[in-house]
């Protein structure tokens, strides 16, 4: 035998060839499926038939989403006139009477969470599913109301009101930079307040995120008692809270920020319910 034929030489030799093929298995399952990525995803008159749908019975006021998510640039370009910045950046869906769903792959957004459709249609590969249900109704919000609020504590920029990022998607909300260490408190005097008070929290600015990884924390106190409050990190995104409140017509409703960390952007939403 020589030392060619030897069985560890040999194993040794023909090894190599296994990883190879599954190398090359992984590269054809992968140009399968980004093959197959560009055949369900609608045609043009696909989302043209879908969006005439919707243009049909579409009322001011009502909510457009789509799903997946990453499907949302192409349905702008159908539908993007009916759909406003103040919907496309809310807090929630709560507020909407009736939500139209324009999908694919059988996908379903976060808004129709536990909704029955009123209305199912398929054009091609695009769903158009229409929601209608008893709306949430806003008796007071936080950020409409940005100019009646009382800031106070020392902050890295000005808090304002504005659209942000948060979590990869558009959000308006109230956006305060609280120093390190500091305490930041946006008062609102004279709230009417309802049955809910209901807000979401999360952290701005996809850059500073990369190297500030420190979580803020926010309080939410009526008349000086903490009735909600959350710890926010980096990978939470849009975080929700709630608090149950007892109607009354003058209330002071006060946010309180803090950061650990500078370049903290923490944002927040809030609205009183009925």
């Amino acid at each position: 035998m020589t030392s060619s034929d030897a069985p560890g030489k040999t194993s040794r030799r023909r090894a190599p060839a296994l990883p190879a093929a599954a190398l090359a298995l992984v590269a054809l399952w992968e140009v399968a499926v980004a093959a197959r990525a560009g055949r369900d995803t609608g045609s043009a008159d696909d989302w043209a038939a879908a969006a005439a749908a919707v243009r049909q019975g579409h009322r001011p006021g009502d909510l457009i989403v789509f799903a997946p998510g990453w499907i949302d640039p192409v349905g702008r370009t159908a539908l993007g006139d009916l759909l406003p910045v103040k919907a496309a950046a809310r807090m929630d869906a709560e507020t909407y009477g009736r939500i139209w769903e324009v999908s694919i792959r059988g996908a379903a957004a976060p808004a129709v969470k536990g909704l029955q459709p009123a209305d199912v249609r398929n054009f091609g590969d695009v769903r158009v599913r229409e929601f209608v249900r008893e709306p949430a109704v806003a008796l007071y919000d936080f950020v409409d109301r940005f100019a009646d609020a009382t800031v106070t504590g020392r902050t890295s920029g000005p808090a304002r009101s504005l659209v942000e990022e948060v979590g990869f998607s558009p959000r308006r909300c109230v956006r305060v930079e609280p120093m390190p260490t500091e305490t930041v408190t946006l008062a609102y005097r004279d709230v009417r307040l309802g049955t809910r008070l209901v807000g979401y929290v999360g952290l701005a600015d996809v850059f500073t995120l990369r190297r500030v990884r420190e979580p803020a924390r926010l309080s939410v106190l009526i008349d000086g008692r903490e009735v909600a409050q959350r710890v926010v990190g980096v990978d939470d995104g849009w975080v929700r809270f709630e608090a149950i409140t007892e109607p009354r017509a003058a209330a002071r409703v006060s946010f309180v920020a803090t950061a650990a960390a500078v370049d903290r952007q923490v944002c927040f939403a809030a609205q009183v319910r009925r």
